[in-house]
């Protein structure tokens, strides 16, 4: 063989093993199911398809990408992540754990997922700022071979793995509690979420589809709330302010501020539909005899350990649903239960719903608290 040929040699193999690593890192295939476990990751449709990445020998780098953190539950589901990997059978399998939280600059989380991804981490979980733009760094974490998990607000796209409730039926589930209880017509408030995010939207959409719906004839009023209790209480009080009494109320979080601005403008209590806080459930189970006839569904902070745990299983090369939803915990004022819905003796804020045993999820409140919402 010629120098000039075994030059060549060397270089087609070099380029050969570069295209066969490449390949290897070119994301998950598609395979058949079922996946791992299934009780725990449960598909979100008969027809979501299932992933399966080539395994990696752990312990394993794991990232938690966050936007916006002023709220409650942004700050107990941070918490909930630090809990989680601080037990003993998940800090075995985690070699380093991160935490950020961005804000709610789009083009801010996208860098610290990129940064995160150039670092070698093998795993990043997130919660999207927006459902859409996160086309290139699907596109890097395929090519570096990570698993990028979105929570809680997921992506509108099938090219990743994603871990969340069925925010559409929260939102049906609102709007048929309206329906039973306050009738076919009246004055009915919405207070929505941070805006841009897939969960405000596709609560407000799944609300909508119900009270929107013939023979009904609501007028519905519309504030920003930003799952927060602060927020939620002022836009509530505001809205009292313009246009006087409410028939029902549909809100997406800081469900006890709402509850607060109607107690403080001496307004009568109506149905209402509101998220999973603690603080709110004690307002229900107080009130429900006053009037305050409440609903209380879960989008729990908890989803992060679910995340946390599906990001490793994909590490570990198990076949995974591409969405998971987890069942939609649900309290309310006919079936509540102290010590189990809701803790009357707990008045810092937090969110009722943390215990998914068939994913070997019970966290206590002490658990929790204990941790701090800081960048990590």
């Amino acid at each position: 063989m010629t120098k000039f040929a075994t030059v060549l040699c060397a270089a087609v193999g070099a380029a050969a093993l570069l295209l066969s690593a490449g390949a290897e890192a070119a994301g998950p295939k598609t395979v058949s199911g079922p996946g791992v476990n299934p009780a725990c990751f449960i598909p979100a449709a008969k027809e979501t398809k299932f992933f399966q990445w080539p395994a990696k020998k752990g312990p394993y780098r794991i990232a938690l990408v966050n936007g916006f953190v002023g709220n409650t539950w942004r700050i107990q589901m941070i918490k909930t992540a630090k809990a989680y990997a601080e037990l003993p059978e998940v800090k075995s399998e985690i070699k380093d754990f991160k935490v950020v939280s961005t804000g709610t600059d789009a083009a801010a989380q996208l860098g610290a997922i990129e940064d995160f991804i150039n670092q070698g981490f093998d795993g990043i979980v997130t919660i999207a700022v927006s459902p859409t733009g996160f086309d290139r760094v699907i596109r890097l974490a395929d090519q570096k071979g990570v698993v990028l998990t979105p929570f809680d607000n997921i992506l509108d796209t099938d090219k990743v793995m994603e871990v969340g409730e069925d925010q559409y039926k929260m939102g049906t589930m609102s709007g048929q509690w309206i329906e039973k209880y306050v009738g076919n017509h009246g004055k009915l408030l919405e207070v929505r979420g941070v805006p841009g995010n897939s969960v405000d939207r596709d609560r407000h959409e799944g609300f909508r589809s119900i009270v929107d719906k013939a023979p009904n004839k609501f007028e519905v009023v519309e504030v920003v709330g930003n799952w927060a209790t602060g927020d939620s209480q002022k836009v509530t009080a505001d809205a009292i302010a313009v246009h006087g009494h409410f028939d029902g109320i549909f809100t997406q979080g800081g469900s006890d501020g709402t509850v607060q601005a109607l107690i403080d403008a001496h307004q009568p209590f109506v149905p209402m539909s509101g998220e999973g806080e603690n603080t709110y459930r004690k307002q229900i189970a107080e009130y429900w005899k006053d009037g305050l006839k409440g609903m209380s569904y879960g989008q729990s902070p908890a989803l992060v350990a679910i995340a946390m745990k599906a990001t490793i299983s994909a590490l570990q090369g198990n076949v995974m649903p591409q969405k998971v939803f987890i069942p939609i915990p649900y309290a309310d004022f006919e079936h509540m239960k102290a010590g189990e819905d809701y803790f009357p003796d707990l008045n810092a804020q937090f969110f009722a719903d943390n215990s998914f045993p068939p994913c070997g999820i019970t966290f206590t409140a002490p658990q929790i608290m204990a941790q701090s919402e800081a960048n990590k």
